[in-house]
């Protein structure tokens, strides 16, 4: 079963088979971004910094740091970059560690598109790359896994987050949904060309990060991959063909 939790900024699809890992999710994600608001009440620029954030010494010694802050922070810090850029996986992943916990072994929260999962039977993630030929026509397959993973996409023309490259959407794949939203964002930003050579190199970004398997960007009507990444699957034959991918 599947069901839509909106909470303020939070719009996420949790799907599990039975509805006690969907309230459990639920939960999860209220609390957390309650903690998070909470810390950033207190620490305001946490939510504004573009560049890693520094606890103070006192938040560091003590246990003021809620989980999700502390994640966030780890998974952020790696790439040289904000905070903020990894909220959405983290509470992903956080929700769908609370679900495996309670003994679920097929959960999944998509928060936004960035999508944290553990199953127990094949799935298709699709990729939606906003004007892009691309866009809704491929997804990745995903073989099953008791381990949790992150697949988490960043795009530099959809959406309102804050981000500096031309991507029509930047995909990573590392297990910690935490570390590919973060990874994303890096990726994304980086990208400022549309030739082979150029969306290439955008990936030494990332590929130095332990915990990275994979990636790719979608600019216009090129596709680029990086690591290992799970198999593409066409949705639709109609507009994209395979000497289009790279």
């Amino acid at each position: 079963m599947r069901e839509l939790f909106v909470l303020k900024e939070t719009s996420a699809w949790i799907t599990a088979d039975d509805r006690k890992y969907i309230e459990i999710a639920k939960q999860q994600l209220k609390e957390h971004r309650k903690e998070l608001e909470r810390f950033i009440r207190w620490h305001p620029f946490f939510l504004v910094t573009l560049e890693p954030y520094v606890p103070h010494v006192e938040d560091r010694e003590g246990e003021k740091i809620p989980e999700v802050v502390r994640r966030m922070i780890e998974a952020s810090s790696r790439f040289g970059i904000g905070p903020m850029s990894a909220v959405a996986g983290t509470l992903a992943e956080l929700a769908v560690e609370a679900m495996h916990d309670a003994g679920a072994t097929h959960a999944m929260v998509d928060n936004g598109g960035d999508v944290a999962l553990i199953n127990d039977r094949e799935v298709l993630v699709g990729i939606y790359a906003g004007n892009s030929p691309f866009s809704n026509r491929i997804a990745l397959r995903i073989k099953p896994s008791s381990s949790l993973i992150g697949i988490c996409t960043s795009s530099g023309t959809v959406g309102h987050s804050i981000n500096f490259g031309y991507a029509d959407a930047a995909t990573v794949l590392s297990d910690s949904a935490a570390l590919s939203d973060a990874a994303a964002t890096a990726l994304s930003n980086s990208v400022k060309g549309d030739t082979p050579h150029a969306l290439h190199d955008s990936f030494r970004t990332i590929s130095h990060v332990p915990g990275i398997k994979g990636a790719l960007i979608i600019y216009r009507d090129v596709l680029a991959k990086w690591g290992e990444m799970p198999q593409l699957i066409r949705l639709n034959y109609k507009e994209t063909k395979t000497e289009d991918w790279i």
